[in-house]
């Protein structure tokens, strides 16, 4: 039966997605390359060109993509001794999306690559230069697409081509130059005031102006830019975004459009961190050169096929039976079958294919959601629901009804029997079933080993083929359950009835009720000091409605109405209480991480470090990330491991995911990830080094081996 759902999955959504080969329909985006030389020599550094022409109305994303989307990237495939430098990004354009800004192209860009080749090169052999371009081009919907990029260049004479000229003097005419207006910052409240000292501009003359920052979340892209122009220059207001601490000197483009007597012309200057073209010959020029994120290790391997994600997704489901969001369930339901070996096999089969099948209709539902919000441009991933103080509220109290159920405060049934652990324990199919559907929701804030990969990959494809893996997942969730209850053997290895069972019900509360105090704790990374307490006052409530619907029980008529009512208005207010945390969302955890040395991670910040050439690493957490915290404390915050990272001068970055953040997700969807934990490890030059989901103190030890001592001295310099 499982399988064969899982066939029909796979049928459905594979048609249309094996005809495009995972790609969207080719009239949306045409990219080609060229080259600039008609030949390549030795030692002469030479451009490369990616073209990129969208269907009208569509559009590809700049470095910063704003509030949603994704840069597109290049994984090279170059000969021995070939060196690709990093993309040189044009100006980009506002592109409003309902209530979102991003920043991109329409209708056509180009992008330039500088390559430098080794000192000396065989003519008789030239020169094959390939690529795998990957990108999301959007319109109101984004669709994630791919091309090969293959050119083939002879060894001689660098003389350009005289064919491509026109498009490499137009791709640097794009191009941010230079600043030739010096600019300082201030800020009041939540407002950001750039001044650019633009001494002799005329008012009249400028038609806009727009700064576009490196960082993706220093500033509210969506706001209006206000921009004056007066006798000492330009000045823009700018609304402050989420990430406070990594505004700094807010590193970007300026982009001023000036009205001259052909029409209107387009300056953009390169200000910050990243390296600006050099000065146009013409001062009307616009232009940039900044850096983009080398692609990963993981971005130049070839994504897993389906089989394997499904396969990968399966054993990360199987794992996830012993994560410590899921065991107490699981003992649940395992107790229950204990009750239930003394009915016939057909029967307690029956019991395995009703929890599957709960698994299997949440992980769809789940899977479903976070595919149509991605689809909407969201930067989304596993996890996504925890990073909401409502929902983490909403399973906290959920879980204390659990456990004051399993302690035998009261016992949810009749008319209630539709509540959390009332459905969950139920005695028929229903009760197996919604034990799946709980399995799968406190299943979500962990990421299990194999897990990363196929969920990454996953959400990149088509809709069907997402359904496939995440359906795979719940099947290894569900699998150990349902094995032992398609084999009625086994369960005479279970222990017979009797009242040890009552007994262990009851202490199996206590893990319940540890899972409810973490999410607390959760919810405190999230809300404020008012959000806090009335979570807590929630958590109260819970516990007086268990007590008004147990004490109504068996009450005559008039009494069980009151409590009952009672129990109703408590209800009520728990919903009250859960949705005002909306309004009490606070940001503590880059506060946190400026602690013992762990800067906040910033993408700009990243990019600076790897720009000096520094080892850095990387720590993509999330406060209801259990397989985190655990990393972190027999690994991370061991004293050997502080020491190696201090002794090698490694600057430790960390991320905290526990909040919505844009740059944290474009991070891990670009190393192939959809939920953390994330470990990187740069070494100073190349490519980080991805370590492993589950840390221990020697994988650690030894992956910093490998940084040279150099770092240490270019951190005391600094």
């Amino acid at each position: 039966m499982i399988a064969r759902l899982l066939l029909i999955l796979a049928c459905l959504g594979l048609g249309p997605s094996m005809a495009q080969g995972f790609r969207p329909p080719a009239d949306l985006v045409q990219a080609s390359l060229l080259a600039e030389p008609q030949a390549v020599s030795g030692a002469t550094p030479f451009t490369l060109a990616v073209r990129m022409k969208m269907k009208p109305g569509w559009h590809v994303y700049w470095r910063n993509p704003g509030d949603s989307g994704l840069p597109p990237e290049v994984t090279w495939s170059l000969p021995a001794g070939f060196s690709p430098g990093p993309i040189q990004w044009p100006a980009p354009h506002r592109i409003p999306i309902a209530t979102l800004m991003n920043y991109g192209y329409e209708d056509e860009v180009t992008l330039l690559v500088p390559v430098t080749p080794p000192p000396s090169l065989d003519p008789a052999e030239p020169v094959r230069i390939a690529g795998k371009l990957t990108y999301l081009v959007c319109e109101t919907e984004c669709i994630p697409g791919s091309a090969e990029l293959r050119l083939t260049l002879p060894v001689g004479p660098a003389t350009p081509d005289a064919a491509n000229a026109a498009v490499f003097s137009g791709a640097r005419a794009a191009m941010p130059v230079a600043p030739v207006w010096p600019m300082s910052l201030s800020r009041t409240g939540d407002r950001i005031r750039l001044d650019f000292a633009a001494t002799g501009l005329k008012a009249d003359q400028i038609r806009a102006a727009t700064y576009f920052p490196y960082g993706e979340t220093v500033i509210d892209n969506a706001a209006e830019q206000v921009w004056s122009v007066d006798a000492q220059g330009l000045h823009l207001t700018l609304a402050q975004g989420d990430d406070k601490a990594g505004i700094g000197t807010l590193p970007g483009v300026l982009a001023v459009e000036e009205a001259t007597g052909d029409g209107t012309s387009r300056l953009a200057f390169a200000y910050g961190d990243a390296p600006a073209a050099p000065a146009a010959t013409a001062p009307s020029v616009a232009g940039t050169a900044s850096p983009a994120p080398s692609p990963s290790p993981a971005a130049t391997q070839d994504p897993p096929t389906l089989v394997a994600a499904m396969g990968l997704a399966l054993l990360g489901g199987l794992i996830l039976n012993l994560m410590p969001c899921v065991f107490p369930v699981l003992s649940i339901k395992v107790l229950g079958l204990v009750r239930h070996a003394g009915e016939g096999a057909g029967r307690v089969r029956l019991h395995g294919l009703a929890y599957t099948v709960g698994v299997l209709a949440s992980f769809l539902g789940l899977a479903g959601l976070l595919i149509a919000l991605k689809g909407g441009g969201a930067s989304l991933g596993w996890g996504f629901q925890l990073q909401s103080p409502i929902v983490v509220a909403g399973l906290a109290y959920l879980m204390v009804a659990v456990g004051l159920s399993l302690s035998g405060v009261f016992h949810l049934g009749g008319r209630l029997a539709g509540i959390g652990d009332g459905l969950a324990r139920r005695p028929g199919l229903s009760g197996s079933f919604f034990t799946g559907v709980l399995a799968t929701v406190v299943a979500t804030p962990c990421t299990a080993p194999f897990m990363g990969a196929a969920v990454g990959f996953a959400l990149t494809q088509g809709a069907g083929v997402a359904l496939a893996v995440f359906a795979s997942l719940g099947l290894g969730l569900a699998l150990p359950f349902l094995a032992l209850t398609l084999f009625p053997g086994a369960l005479r290895f279970l222990p017979r009835p009797g009242a040890w069972m009552e007994t262990l019900k009851q202490a199996l509360a206590f893990p319940v009720y540890a899972t409810a105090a973490w999410l607390i704790w959760v919810l405190a990374q999230q809300v404020d000091a008012r959000g806090l307490l009335a979570a807590l006052l929630g958590v109260v409530f819970v516990g007086f409605a268990a007590w008004a619907w147990e004490r109504g029980r068996g009450a005559g008529p008039l009494a069980e109405r009151i409590f009952q009512g009672l129990a109703g208005l408590a209800v009520i207010a728990v919903v009250a209480l859960g949705v005002g945390l909306a309004q009490d969302r606070a940001a503590p955890g880059a506060q946190a991480a400026s602690a013992d040395g762990i800067e906040p991670f910033t993408r700009a910040r990243l990019e600076a470090l790897r720009e000096g050439k520094r080892p850095v690493f990387v720590n993509m957490t999330a406060a209801w990330c259990i397989t985190c915290a655990v990393n972190e404390t027999t690994s991370l915050n061991r004293p050997s491991v502080k020491a190696a990272l201090k002794a090698k001068g490694v600057t430790y970055l960390k991320g905290d995911w526990t909040n919505q953040n844009p740059e944290i997700t474009r991070l891990l969807e670009e190393h192939g990830r959809s939920g953390v934990p994330l470990y990187l490890l740069y070494a100073g030059t190349g490519e980080p080094q991805v370590l492993p989901q589950i840390l221990t103190e020697g994988t650690v030890l030894d992956a910093l081996k490998a940084i040279p001592d150099g770092g240490r001295n270019a951190a005391l310099a600094e």
